[in-house]
């Protein structure tokens, strides 16, 4: 029999599985503690959740993995946490507003596979549903923040605003039904440069004189400069308005005027975060306000605005490995080396165990230079021995794998060396 793996999923290997999961409890203590709370939603759903007109539309559902149950049921697995929590507002009408929740949980897409690109991941985010202030923007983007001074990454995030985009291609005379395709081709400014983002607005149609208004609005300036200009060009627009509030409020912002995305999903602002000084150029994290998307799903007149901010675990676990941050492989605190002791051994585990010490044992019953080799491979901080001397003194030799010094220690004195 050949094994291989499903196409587009991966193992995590223990050192890997151990960084994730340090990276996942980062994130939910910092959702906590700025008063998100923790929701989950089944990694499946009805299909006809994922058809609604708003749910993600025609080019969504080709990427949908769909099953059926016993009865016969259409159903498919989840490919994002939003479309779940629209389906839980409108199932709850009676929650309290503002609704603020995070969720972590594995999503899975059918689609092309590339390098970063899988059809099994894992999404987390979090989300404000009822509340229209700009404090909600500003919240977000400083939790996004405590999030990365947490791992010791430093990033910065680029805003922009869906209404300033709107207000801008107008003004350079861009025809309204050509607004969409040209913002997704002035968001290419800085990957591919000047003049590559000018030949394709020419193939799309645009004259030269429309193309220079363009960069002209949408070349890079400071913040200061860069808002004046936009408050001559567009002394009316509420995205002008909104882009200064929060680049005076938010922390380590930056206003990004060729920043375009999630242009039919988003209704104001809209943000990236980038790391610093890394090889790794694509977003750590981005998000935005969409403020029509739940009524538009749900068909209901009733106003449901939101605010989310969706954080990149894998390429956060990149950057996090390129800073050599792989070097735990396992979590076990002091390995017991039994010599024709197992008896006690085991019951002086049960005994760490239960004071919240991580414990193991050797269970092949290998030598102590064979385990000592192993306690060496897996990087374990101490190695416990135990044989007929120290369980006649009722005193237990411990090596600390680091330095090589030993101790003989009775059980309080070990327990609060293993404890500290």
């Amino acid at each position: 029999m050949h094994l291989e793996r499903p196409k587009g999923t991966r193992d995590f290997p223990p050192e890997e599985e151990l960084l994730k999961n340090t990276l996942l409890e980062t994130l939910t203590k910092v959702f906590q503690l700025y008063g998100y709370n923790p929701m989950q939603t089944p990694v499946f759903e009805r299909l006809e959740t994922f058809t609604l007109k708003y749910a993600g539309g025609e080019e969504i559902l080709k990427e949908v993995f769909k099953l059926q149950d016993q009865g016969g049921r259409d159903l498919a697995l989840r490919f994002d946490l939003t479309v779940p929590l629209s389906r839980y507002v409108g199932m709850n009408p009676q929650i309290k507003m503002p609704f603020k929740r995070f969720q972590i949980g594995e999503v899975f897409r059918d689609g092309p596979i590339k390098l970063g690109r899988y059809r099994q991941f894992i999404q987390c985010d979090a989300d404000v549903v009822g509340s229209k202030s700009l404090l909600s923007e500003v919240e977000l983007l400083n939790l996004g923040n405590e999030v990365f001074k947490r791992l010791n990454v430093p990033v910065v995030f680029k805003i922009n605003n869906i209404k300033v985009l709107n207000g801008l291609t107008h003004a350079a005379g861009v025809p309204e039904e050509q607004t969409s395709t040209i913002l997704l081709t002035l968001d290419k400014l800085e990957k591919f440069g000047t003049e590559s983002v000018k030949q394709e607005l020419a193939a799309k149609g645009l004259n030269v004189e429309t193309i220079e208004k363009l960069l002209r609005f949408f070349l890079k300036g400071g913040d200061k400069t860069q808002l004046n200009s936009l408050k001559k060009i567009l002394p009316n627009n509420e995205g002008v308005t909104e882009l200064a509030y929060i680049l005076k409020h938010a922390k380590n912002t930056t206003f990004e005027p060729s920043l375009c995305r999630g242009l039919n999903y988003y209704t104001g602002t809209i943000f990236e975060g980038y790391f610093k000084n890394s090889q790794i150029k694509s977003s750590c994290c981005s998000g935005g306000r969409y403020d029509n998307l739940i009524s538009n799903m749900l068909n209901t007149p009733r106003a449901y605005p939101a605010v989310g901010i969706s954080f990149g675990l894998d390429v956060i676990l990149e950057e996090l490995k390129t800073k050599k941050h792989l070097s735990k492989k396992t979590l076990t605190h002091v390995f017991i080396i039994p010599i024709n002791a197992q008896t006690h051994s085991l019951r002086l585990a049960q005994h760490l165990r239960r004071q919240g010490v991580n414990t193991d044992i050797d269970l092949m019953g290998r030598g102590p230079s064979k385990n000592l080799e192993y306690i060496n491979a897996l990087s374990i901080p101490y190695a416990l021995f135990v044989g007929s001397d120290e369980i006649k003194k009722k005193k237990y030799k411990l090596k600390d794998m680091k330095t090589g010094k030993e101790q003989l220690l009775g059980f309080p004195s070990l327990l609060k060396k293993l404890k500290n």
